[in-house]
């Protein structure tokens, strides 16, 4: 199904540039990449693992599918994964980020990444002469559906750019053409704050990670960019999407439900996904939460006014003497300084029997400011009792190439690290 698709495209449109590769200035048309897709495979594999952020990648791809090859993309550090070959039907494992815990391999039906692609199209409104600029990695979900399943299976070229710094950005620009640039926030912070965002991007998309309200309006107002927060999962691929040409006015607001993906919240206030696109199984090990169409994240959600808002992570909230509070409302709040780029909290042992929990803020700053001022500065937005009593400035907080940072991580890291004095400003 999904290689007979890929042949209407390039029969269609087989004169036009599919592919760019940016840093040797190659190019392929439709007709060029279908010859390539002929090609043989090395050996005889009964799984392939694209890697790259290269035109090899889109050309492994190709090649599995026209010989029916399960497809794993991995990133390039990664080695290949000593997985069974899912169930039969299946075409394609995706590798969920090791954020909340050991990464898992998803199995989907080429109906199901078909559906994905379809999803993101009409919701986002990708078309053939806004070419995606590809900076993100294809072998992560976002970018293997919002890159290279548009490209092959709706006729959208990709111009893959060799990295995502800034400079290459701005030479991009030079060459006059519309696109849609998907990003991650990182990213959309350091091209805005190197002045790097083009003039010609005519569709600008986040996802990954919670985007910052305060970013979306910095980039709305100083370029008239509108990032379109993404929301989606590896586990079901495109959820909601933020269609409107205005900067939102809640941070925890990532846009209505995507075309044909319908959700529900249940008693608890997690968030449930139902659409075509949900994968079929975790695999070797299926779970109850990923089945029958149905996905259960581990979001907590509020449905208001047909748009979603995210109010936390199951398991995520910290007991603070008897009470509540999610993480992601102290983030929230915290974004809005001035000099805060990025920070992350979360809760760690208090070793006393009244407080069960410590608040820890882990900051980033791009001027110099102190733990006081940031407390005092809480204390305007939060009850006192959801102020961080520890604070952590650091460098960075190493988001993945996903945009996503790993709160178990930064607090094991912080637990291990506890008897010594916590680094300030």
């Amino acid at each position: 199904m999904l290689y007979e698709r890929w042949q209407k495209v390039a029969q269609e449109r087989r004169n036009e540039i599919a592919l760019r590769d940016l840093g040797s200035g190659q190019s392929w048309t439709f007709a060029q990449l279908d010859r390539e897709a002929e090609n043989p495979l090395s050996g005889h594999p009964g799984m392939v693992f694209p890697q790259s952020h290269s035109p090899e990648f889109v050309f492994t791809v190709l090649r599995a599918w026209r010989r029916n090859i399960v497809v794993c993309p991995l990133e390039s550090h990664h080695q290949p994964l000593t997985v069974s070959t899912p169930p039969a039907l299946c075409c394609h494992l995706k590798t969920t980020p090791a954020t909340t815990g050991s990464p898992r391999t998803v199995a989907f039906t080429e109906e199901q990444l078909a559906a994905d692609a379809e999803n993101i199209v009409a919701t986002m409104g990708l078309r053939p002469e806004w070419p995606n600029l590809g900076v993100i990695s294809m072998a992560y979900s976002y970018g293997f559906s919002n890159l290279v399943l548009p490209l092959v299976l709706h006729g959208i070229p990709l111009f893959l750019a060799p990295s995502p710094l800034p400079e290459i950005l701005r030479g991009a620009a030079k060459a006059r053409w519309d696109v849609t640039l998907a990003g991650v926030p990182a990213l959309w912070h350091a091209w805005h704050k190197a002045g790097a965002i083009l003039h010609n991007v005519r569709l600008a998309i986040s996802a990954g990670a919670s985007l910052p309200l305060a970013l979306e309006r910095a980039v709305f107002e100083q370029h008239e960019i509108k990032i379109h927060n993404f929301y989606g999962s590896t586990e079901c691929g495109g959820i909601a999407y933020d269609a409107t040409e205005v900067p939102r006015t809640d941070e925890a607001s990532v846009g209505q439900p995507m075309k044909n993906v319908k959700v529900s919240a249940n008693p608890d206030g997690v968030l449930l996904v139902r659409s075509r696109a949900v994968g079929e199984t975790y695999w070797p090990e299926p779970e109850a939460t990923l089945a029958k169409g149905v996905f259960q994240t581990c979001d907590l959600a509020e449905l208001k006014n047909g748009e979603i808002l995210l109010r936390g992570r199951t398991g995520d909230h910290i007991n603070v003497a008897g009470r509540k509070v999610s993480p992601a409302t102290i983030e929230q709040a915290l974004r809005e300084h001035k000099a805060v780029t990025e920070c992350l909290v979360f809760g760690v042992p208090g070793g006393d029997a009244h407080r069960i929990d410590l608040i820890v803020a882990c900051v980033t700053v791009e001027q110099e400011t102190t733990r006081d001022d940031l407390k005092q500065f809480l204390l305007q937005k939060l009850p006192s009792w959801q102020v961080p009593r520890e604070w952590w400035f650091v460098e960075s907080l190493g988001a993945n190439g996903q945009g996503k940072i790993s709160r178990a991580q930064w607090r094991r890291h912080f637990l291990e690290n506890h008897s010594k004095p916590v680094a300030q400003i």
